[in-house]
């Protein structure tokens, strides 16, 4: 049975049906804690609780650590970019696990970005070493994922296209908030995973809302190829993509056949001339709900809530 893991500044807790239960380890990070399983389990049949709403809730996943993150995963997301997904590689990038932030913490825009996006993505949370060559199969994948949290990609779109690489336009502070909980799945929990449901809004209209059954690249296939180069460890998080429904939207063919015969300063003027005018770029103030859990209320991975704050 799934077992949320939540975390303060003082303490690492566990939600039961009467709140939560705090766990008696001495754990400083999620490495740590996923290393005191006794403790997890104790405190999950614990009746000492104080209610959840009481407690002010950090990231369950601590950093420093590794942050990797998928590309273009989904398969509604790749074709409103303009791509085939029966074509599309898989391909990875990296975060600064500095950009880590709480479920409820602001989302601050630095003052020289101007587009900002948002993506909802499933964080799969490493429960022990996968060290380069390991092998990878759907029997023994629960021995390396321990579980899964809520994750938000913030992206700053003006930032990243010119200089076609992520690193730096997806790892501002907060650009990743993750939880409100860690949800340990056991093995037959983590079969459930294509049963996920992603879901966004933005001030209430919702945005993004899509299953993983829509993904491409499933967790066996893309920790296979991840081994290939990429040591990954306990407590590390990967970030395995975001379906249709994020801010920035691909020009029409013409304009993008027209766009690829231009000097790349004019062609990214004239892009993001046309992005400026889209209502759906995150704007100062806006509310960002984030979501994710089956259909059937069985797996809950819980809901961030966060504001988006402009610096000057």
């Amino acid at each position: 049975m799934s077992i949320s893991v939540l975390r303060t500044a003082e303490a690492w807790w566990v939600g039961t049906p009467s709140g939560a239960a705090r766990v008696d380890t001495a754990a400083t990070t999620t490495r740590e804690l996923l290393a005191d399983r006794a403790a997890i389990t104790a405190a999950a049949g614990s009746s000492d609780t104080v209610a959840v709403e009481s407690l002010s809730l950090l990231s369950p996943v601590t950093a420093p650590c590794r942050v990797v993150a998928q590309m273009t995963n989904f398969a509604s997301h790749v074709k409103d970019s303009g791509g085939d997904p029966e074509t599309v590689p898989l391909t990875f990038f990296r975060k600064a696990s500095g950009s880590i932030s709480g479920p409820y913490d602001e989302v601050i825009r630095p003052a020289h970005v101007r587009l900002l996006d948002y993506e909802v993505e499933i964080g799969l949370v490493f429960g022990a070493d996968m060290p380069v060559g390991s092998e990878i199969t759907p029997d023994n994948l629960p021995d390396y994922v321990a579980g899964v949290v809520v994750t938000n990609d913030v992206s700053a779109r003006d930032v990243q296209l010119p200089k076609t690489q992520f690193y730096e336009a997806k790892s501002y502070p907060t650009f990743t908030p993750v939880g409100p909980a860690l949800v340990l799945l056991d093995a037959d929990e983590l079969k459930r995973f294509t049963d996920l449901r992603l879901r966004l809004w933005v001030n209430g209209e919702i945005r993004q809302d899509m299953t993983v059954a829509d993904m491409i690249y499933r967790p066996v296939r893309t920790l296979r190829e991840l081994t290939r180069f990429q040591r990954m460890e306990s407590g590390d998080l990967l970030l395995t993509g975001t379906p249709v429904g994020t801010a920035i939207s691909a020009p029409p063919k013409p304009v993008e056949i027209i766009g690829s015969m231009l000097p790349p300063k004019v062609k990214w003027k004239l892009f993001f001339r046309g992005q400026a005018k889209n209502p759906k770029y995150l704007q100062d103030g806006d509310v960002m709900e984030v979501a994710v859990g089956t259909d059937d209320g069985v797996l809950d991975l819980g809901r961030q809530r966060t504001i988006v704050r402009f610096t000057r």
